[in-house]
């Protein structure tokens, strides 16, 4: 398995994708349940490749992942070539970004000493899916790239 199993509640949401998959394999209901009770091991297989067909799916259309921690806010743009990277560091203590008290001091003291605002690029590795999948696993979130915008204008007309 290339990432993660999907969870209950996402197989729930998808089922209907699965019964398309199976189906695609010729599997019909009574088989898959068969399947489940004289193959588990079988059954396991066919879940992980379907969750691993989600995932790439999923994967192949992220352009933009956020996340923050209490001090930090890292926002990525990823094409297929590289990743691009504003972070942005708030060196004042008493403030927490992923509260909606600090997320409004950030927004109002942007310019303020202990607001460091940094850049990088680097390429994607052959593998660009697992990529963005390892910043998800470390708690990136996908989005619409607009803090990433917004601050890669701020960082450009600095």
């Amino acid at each position: 398995m290339k990432y993660n199993r999907l969870t209950k509640e996402q197989f729930e949401e998808l089922n209907q994708e699965f019964i398309n998959f199976l189906a695609s394999q010729s599997i019909t209901a009574d088989e898959w349940e068969k399947i489940k009770q004289d193959k588990p091991e079988v059954a396991e297989d066919e879940l992980d490749v379907f969750s691993d067909l989600i995932w790439e799916g999923v994967l192949e259309k992220v352009t933009y992942l956020e996340h923050f921690s209490k001090h930090q806010m890292y926002l990525f743009n990823i094409t297929m070539a590289e990743i691009k990277l504003v972070a942005v560091k708030v060196e004042n203590e008493a403030i927490d970004i992923t509260t909606r008290e600090g997320y409004q001091w950030l927004q109002t003291n942007l310019l303020d000493d202990t607001v460091n605002l940094y850049t990088s690029t680097k390429a994607v590795s052959e593998d660009r899916n697992k990529d963005i999948f390892a910043l998800i696993k470390q708690g990136a979130v996908i989005t619409k790239g607009q803090l990433f915008d917004y601050f890669s204008d701020m960082v450009e007309n600095k």
